[in-house]
């Protein structure tokens, strides 16, 4: 940990991924009881079917309820990581952070973002991402 490395700025909580045994049925509740829009992208396929109000909210994922639930790596009902948004320049400084600090992570394109996966010390995972395109366009009110 040699050398001194920028600061990385979060700039709000992105959302929260959850694994649900019903995601037609967990839509329509997040519609109706938060009001949350649907955006479900044909480019990520069946899901994640994101449920949006402004820029935050719940990243939806089919759970396999034949997995263990305490089973740290199930992808039974349970939270699945959850992501910061941060701008393009501190999604670099994050790659930098990382590297600096011998952390493994991995870099995925999800086609409208960029995103960095990392662990925290207890096996979370924890994900910054960035938008790639126009924000104003991506997030139509």
């Amino acid at each position: 940990m040699e050398g001194k490395t920028e600061k990385i700025e979060i700039e709000f909580l992105d959302h929260v991924a959850i694994r649900v045994s019903d995601i037609d049925a967990s839509v329509k509740w997040y519609e109706k009881v938060l009001g949350l829009k649907k955006y479900k992208l044909s480019e990520w396929g069946d899901f994640p079917v994101f449920m949006l109000a402004n820029k935050s909210g719940v990243a939806l994922f089919p759970a396999n309820s034949k997995d263990r639930v305490l089973d740290p790596k199930s992808r039974n009902v349970k939270i699945d990581h959850f992501a910061f948004n941060v701008t393009n320049e501190n999604f670099k400084k994050a790659k930098k952070q990382y590297e600096h600090l011998n952390l493994e992570f991995n870099i995925q394109d999800h086609h409208y973002f960029h995103s960095i996966y990392t662990k925290d010390p207890d096996g979370h995972t924890v994900e910054l991402t960035t938008i790639m395109v126009d924000e104003k366009s991506f997030y139509k009110k």
